[in-house]
């Protein structure tokens, strides 16, 4: 089972950035890796998601400010944040999709709290 930690997390200004880290027990070379944050009343949206073969997928909102990606000699994935906004301000969640099927692995969570 894979464990996933993740860190990275903190309050920020506007226009401020973040690295949110999510470092894996086991190898994630061959897992699809993405970010999720959930804020207050809203439900749960990928934010970024990378294959196991580099291509990357961003929601709207985050597109040209937030950067996926992975390092997989130290099974790690991570999310620039750039340009933060406080719509920004959610929960993060790493999540790891194993290709060749299986159950997904979640991160604990991290708060990202974006001010005006």
């Amino acid at each position: 089972q894979v464990q996933l930690v993740e860190s990275g997390g903190g309050l920020v200004q506007a226009g401020g950035s973040l690295r949110l880290s999510c470092a894996a027990s086991g190898s994630i070379f061959t897992m699809y890796s993405a970010w999720y944050r959930q804020a207050p009343g809203k439900q749960r949206e990928l934010v970024a998601g990378i294959s196991s073969g580099g291509f990357t997928n961003y929601a709207d909102s985050v597109k040209g400010r937030f950067t996926i990606s992975r390092d997989n000699p130290k099974n790690t994935v991570y999310l620039q944040m750039n340009s933060l906004k406080p719509e920004d301000t959610a929960v993060y969640y790493c999540n790891l999709v194993p290709l060749g099927g299986g159950n997904a692995y979640w991160g604990q969570g991290t708060q990202v709290t974006v001010s005006s």
